[in-house]
C-alpha cells in the first residue's frame, strides 16, 4: 500500500559508489541473517511501501548487495540520528524486513530505494565479515487474530481514521476508500502508525508491540489525541474564516455605499465634518504628543466606513479631545463688588456662606500666591490656611 511519507536515511551522498550488479562477489549470508540498513529518522512498518535515500558507504554497499543477491533488507531505527558510524549498540534491535522493489541512482550520486515492508524481526546477534551491518534475526510472525475484542478495536480504528482523514484538508479522498475497504486489523494498525505525526520513539514502541490487541489500543490512543487536536484546529480555522468573510463582506458593502453616496453627492457632508474636526484639533492648542496622537487617530477615522461602531466612538473621542481647555486662560483680576453681585443674583440667603466666599476672594486678591482654600463645615464656609 503506497504511503506519502518520505523516509530519509542519509544526508551525505557518495558519488563514487558502484552501480548495482558491479560489486565483487561476497561470501554468502547465513539463512537466518539479514543485511541491515540503519534509519536515521524513519520507522518502517510491515505492509508499507516507502522511499528511502541512502548515502553512507556502508548503507550504499548494503543496498547494492541486497539488489544484486535479491535479498531482503532489515531496517533498524538509530537511537541518535546524528551518529554516522553506526554500531550495534546505536540501534534498536527490533525492525522491519523489506524487499527493495526499485533502486535509483540520482544524477548527483544519491541512491534512492523504494522499499516494501514485510515482516517484523528481532536481531539475535550481529555478524562480522561484511562491509555493512549483518545480523542473525528472528522473524516475528503476526498471526491474524479474530475475536470480539479485536473486532471492536478494528471498527473503532476505522472510524477514527476516516474522521482524521476528513479533518486533514490535504488528505486524498482515495485514502478514505482504502481505509474503509481494509479487512486486516494488523495491517490497518501498521498503516495508521506509519502516518501518525508522533515521535520516532513512539513509533518504535508501536513496532515493538507484538500483541495485536495492545498495539490496537496504543494506536487508538495516539490517533484519538491527534483527532482531538485536528477537531480544535478545524473549529479555530472555521471561526477565523467566518470572521474574515464577515469583515470582507462588510468592507465591500461599505465601499459600495461610499461610491453610491459619492454618486449622489452625499459624501461631501462626511468630508466636511472630518475637515471641521481636523480644524478643531489644530486650533485646540494641544501639547505636541497629544496632537500627534489625535492626528493619528483622525487618519484612522478617515479610513473607516460610515456605519462603523468603532468609527462613531473614535469621532466622539476626538471631538471631546479637541474641546478640552488645552490653552491656559488669562487670569482675571478679582473684583469683590462684582463677586458679591453675582452671589446675590444666583443664590438667595446664605449670607454667612457668601461672606466667607468674599473673605476668601479678598485673601486671594491680597495674596495671589497663597494656598488657602474653602472648607465646608456644618453648612458654613471656612477659610483654611
Amino acid at each position: 500500500m503506497n504511503q506519502k511519507v518520505l523516509s530519509k536515511d542519509e544526508t551525505k551522498p557518495v558519488a563514487s559508489a558502484a552501480a548495482p550488479g558491479k560489486q565483487a562477489p561476497m561470501k554468502p549470508l547465513p539463512d537466518d541473517a539479514l543485511i541491515i540498513i540503519p534509519m536515521r529518522n524513519t520507522v518502517l512498518f510491515p505492509g508499507v511501501i516507502s522511499p528511502v535515500t541512502v548515502g553512507r558507504p556502508a548503507s550504499v554497499a548494503a543496498a547494492q548487495e541486497a539488489v544484486r543477491a535479491e535479498k531482503k533488507v532489515g531496517f533498524l531505527l538509530q537511537r541518535d540520528p546524528q551518529t554516522n558510524e553506526v554500531k550495534p549498540e546505536d540501534l534498536y534491535w527490533v525492525g522491519t524486513a523489506g524487499q527493495v522493489v526499485r533502486y535509483i541512482t540520482g544524477a548527483e550520486g544519491t541512491h534512492h530505494l523504494v522499499v516494501q515492508g514485510q515482516n517484523r524481526f528481532r536481531v539475535l546477534e550481529f555478524l562480522s565479515g561484511w562491509p555493512f551491518l549483518v545480523g542473525r534475526v528472528q522473524m516475528i510472525e503476526g498471526a491474524e487474530e479474530s475475536n470480539p475484542d479485536i473486532e471492536a478495536r478494528f471498527l473503532q480504528l476505522k472510524a477514527q481514521s476516516v474522521e482524521a482523514i476528513s479533518l486533514l484538508p490535504s488528505a486524498p479522498e482515495e485514502l478514505t476508500v482504502v481505509v474503509q475497504g481494509m479487512t486486516s486489523p494488523a495491517l490497518l494498525a501498521d498503516m495508521v502508525a506509519n502516518l501518525l505525526d508522533i515521535k520516532n520513539e513512539d513509533k518504535q514502541d508501536l513496532l515493538e508491540t507484538f500483541d495485536l490487541k495492545r498495539r490496537l489500543d496504543k494506536v487508538l490512543e495516539h490517533l484519538g489525541e491527534r483527532v482531538g487536536v485536528l477537531r480544535i484546529s478545524k473549529e479555530i480555522g472555521d471561526k477565523t474564516k467566518k470572521q474574515f468573510d464577515e469583515r470582507q463582506r462588510e468592507h465591500v458593502l461599505r465601499e459600495q455605499m461610499r461610491q453610491i453616496q459619492k454618486e449622489l453627492g452625499e459624501g461631501d457632508d462626511t468630508a466636511a465634518e472630518l475637515e471641521e474636526l481636523k480644524k478643531g484639533i489644530d486650533d485646540a492648542g494641544m501639547p505636541e504628543d497629544v496632537y500627534k496622537h489625535a492626528v493619528k487617530e483622525l487618519k484612522r477615522l478617515e479610513r473607516m466606513g460610515e456605519g462603523s461602531a468603532e468609527g462613531s466612538m473614535l469621532r466622539t473621542y476626538l471631538e471631546w479631545l479637541s474641546e478640552l481647555p488645552w490653552k491656559l486662560s488669562e487670569t482675571k483680576e478679582i473684583n469683590i463688588q462684582e463677586a458679591r453681585k453675582v452671589l446675590d443674583e444666583d443664590h438667595y440667603g446664605l449670607d454667612k456662606i457668601k461672606r466667607r466666599i468674599l473673605e476668601y476672594l479678598a485673601v486671594r486678591k491680597l495674596n495671589p500666591e497663597g494656598r488657602s482654600r474653602l472648607k465646608a463645615l456644618d453648612g458654613r464656609a471656612e477659610v483654611v490656611e
